[in-house]
């Protein structure tokens, strides 16, 4: 037992036990140590199927590339952040040695808006869960590729 004992008006003492344990209160929702996705929250059939695809795909191939998409196929909405042609140029040209942006595929899990301060879009190769219609547009009209992640599977399954 301890003894605490500030003055002649204060005397506590407490009584430890070796049977005080604490508890986990499971109907409050102790006990609930994995919070990761395991599954899309959203019904979108396109989406089901992809996740379908790159399960497979990560369940049977070594590339980390797959389990990397699947995980970001679960994610929500605002958790797969809109991206800019500006900032996928800028991004790709840092990365790729040359001027031939489309010898490697920046791909995408989320949206590709455009960017009317890029003046001229390079040819650049794309995939991405969505495009606005001005962005395909503009990076087809450069010479370069827009592919969806069905595509993507099919065209690099070395990697993918």
């Amino acid at each position: 037992s301890a003894r605490v004992s500030s003055g002649p008006w204060l005397s506590l003492s407490w009584n430890f036990s070796a049977n005080f344990r604490m508890g986990i209160d499971l109907k409050a929702g102790g006990r609930s140590k994995r919070s990761v996705r395991t599954a899309p929250k959203s019904d979108n059939v396109y989406l089901r199927m992809l996740v379908r695809l790159y399960s497979f795909l990560a369940r049977r191939t070594n590339a980390k590339f797959n389990s990397i998409v699947l995980k970001r196929l679960f994610m929500s909405k605002t958790n797969r952040p809109p991206i800019s042609l500006s900032k996928i140029a800028s991004l790709m040209r840092a990365r790729v040695s040359g001027d031939d942006l489309s010898s490697k595929i920046a791909v995408v899990v989320g949206t590709v808006t455009n960017d009317e301060r890029l003046i001229v879009v390079p040819k650049m190769r794309v995939a991405a869960l969505h495009v606005t219609e001005t962005a395909r547009a503009r990076i087809v009209k450069a010479g370069g590729e827009v592919l969806s992640f069905d595509q993507l599977a099919l065209h690099v399954p070395h990697w993918c």
